[in-house]
């Protein structure tokens, strides 16, 4: 298969040995080198890619931790990129498109079954319109190592390479002071025999802002055009301190995306769960998760696909033109009034994998609208899983339920209707985020969902049964005579009382027995 590129690869650190890693992190988009012999580690990237005919605009953000020496980090791309292609974006845009397209935990309140109906109207979609100076680098000689192009970019200073060797480009790097993983070349090798070039962005750590002693680093964006649309992970595995996580937004206008080249499932949504779920919704979700993946192995999980410029429901309002802009519309080509945000679809993709899991890096290719996940009640109730449709409204989505606990009077009351939360209650749905790093292994799920989820194959725990409440006692009534009672205990030989008084009597008799016989022998 031609290595194409209309993406980035996932992360390596720049350390031959990654100490003290957490057991899961987000994959970073290409691979850390430091300016000296220290050790950096990734933990978290977002990727956002804008597709449109041959044009990509990929957009990457990432933090790293360690010393704050000048460091770099090495993307591959398919062509030489000029200082046109490449700018630093604003940080907030990624918590936006992470916010609206995150599984979401939402609540409802059964209405009055006694209330008149009201009239039906369609609410499922709710549009919301809307100074440490870097050293430039030699060049390569006879290591068959070009430096294509050099600009600066915000905090970065960029060099764009091409070469001729795997093996050249590593010792490259190497020279160049830069402690790059050991074994690095087998790993570079197919991009180098593909013909890539390789995006090398030093850093000025004066200009970096740094955040409980992570450097936070101004997202980057870049666009080219090629023919094929992948994203390359295989990198990713050099810095895997086990299982990584991948998550990969694409925009593109009329479109939703899946992978090509690896199994496609959508996450298990509408499902009912349990009060408990409110304050661990991340670590219900990332079990989910995980047992969607154990029955689909090797899958990339979809887990939304909606217009971008609606959403329900909204965590906060959808994306606006401008942030459109912002992700890559403005270099699409044509009138830019027309890429309005309804235009355009929304897709997360979630991949897990390790190196006994990951093969290939990930081809993507068109996909046919699939909704689910919405509150829309047909014949066979509430709708499950994914289903196809015209448009595309698929999210992940879980509710917790509270039953109506007020009075029933009426002769026909209407069950199962939800809405809203009464006067005084709390509402609004709850994203969940963050998930490559929730918590894994000490939930278990059929304890904590109201329903069965076949596909997945879990069937939910059933509530223990409590005994029914004894009747309540009459209380006595006033005059009862003894004889009455003791008839009452006489016709129950096995009630308490009656048994409470032969036991009395038998312990009366044997201390009159036992005070006899010592009478009797003071008497010899």
């Amino acid at each position: 298969m031609r290595l194409g590129f209309i993406g980035i690869l996932s992360g390596l650190v720049a350390a031959a040995v990654v100490i003290a890693t957490p057991a899961t992190a987000d994959a970073f988009c290409g691979f850390y080198v430091s300016g000296a012999d220290s050790k950096l580690y990734n933990n978290a990237t977002q990727v956002v890619m804008m597709r449109e005919g041959r044009r990509t605009v990929l957009s990457m953000r990432n933090n790293y931790q360690g010393p704050p020496e000048g460091f770099a980090m090495v993307v591959p791309v398919p062509v030489v990129l000029q200082e046109d292609n490449v700018k630093t974006l604003p940080d907030e845009v990624f918590a936006r498109v992470d916010k609206l397209t995150a599984p979401r935990l939402v609540e409802y309140w059964e209405q009055d079954p006694c209330a008149p109906p009201e009239r039906e109207f369609d609410d499922r979609i709710m549009a919301v319109e809307e100074s440490g100076a870097i050293p430039v680098p030699s060049g390569g000689g006879n290591l068959g190592v070009t430096i294509e192009a050099q600009f600066d970019v915000g905090e970065y200073n960029v060099v764009i390479l091409s070469a001729k060797d795997s093996t050249g480009l590593e010792t490259w790097l190497t020279q160049e002071k830069y402690a790059i993983p050991d074994g690095a070349a087998p790993y570079l090798r197919p991009y180098v025999e593909s013909g890539s070039k390789f995006f090398v962005a030093k850093v000025d750590t004066s200009k970096v802002t740094f955040k409980d002693g992570q450097a936070m680093l101004s997202p980057l964006r870049f666009h080219y055009d090629a023919d094929d649309f992948q994203l390359p992970v295989r990198l990713g595995l050099m810095n895997s301190a086990g299982t990584q996580d991948l998550l990969v937004y694409l925009l593109a206008q009329g479109q939703r995306y899946e992978t090509a080249n690896y199994p496609n499932v959508t996450i298990p949504t509408n499902i009912n769960v349990k009060d408990a779920v409110r304050k661990s919704f991340g670590e219900f979700y990332a079990a989910l998760f995980d047992s969607t993946l154990e029955k689909n192995p090797k899958a990339v999980v979809t887990e939304y696909s909606w217009d971008a410029g609606s959403c329900d429901p909204c965590p906060e309002p959808a994306l606006s033109a401008n942030e459109l802009a912002t992700l890559g519309a403005d270099v699409l080509g044509g009138n830019n009034d027309s890429y309005r945000p309804r235009s355009f679809v929304l897709t997360r993709l979630h991949a897990r994998y390790s190196a006994k899991t990951l093969g290939e890096d990930l081809v993507f290719k068109a996909a046919s609208p699939i909704a689910g996940g919405r509150e829309f009640v047909g014949k066979n109730g509430l709708e499950r899983g994914s289903q196809p449709a015209s448009v595309n409204n698929f999210q992940g989505r879980y509710a917790i339920r509270h039953e109506w606990e007020g009075k029933i009077e009426c002769a026909s009351p209407r069950r199962g209707i939800w809405g809203g939360p009464p006067s005084g209650k709390h509402g609004g749905p709850q994203p969940a985020t963050d998930l490559a790093f929730a918590p894994r292994g000490g939930m278990q799920l059929a304890n904590v969902v109201a329903q069965d989820i076949p596909a997945i194959g879990l069937v939910a725990a059933k509530a223990p049964e409590t005994a029914p409440k004894p009747p309540a006692k009459e209380p006595a009534k006033a005059g009862a005579t003894e004889s009455s009672s003791k008839e009452k205990n006489k016709s129950k030989g096995c009630h308490s009382s009656g048994a409470s008084g032969g036991l009395l009597v038998a312990l009366a008799s044997l201390g009159l027995l036992i005070w006899q016989r010592r009478k009797k022998e003071e008497t010899c």
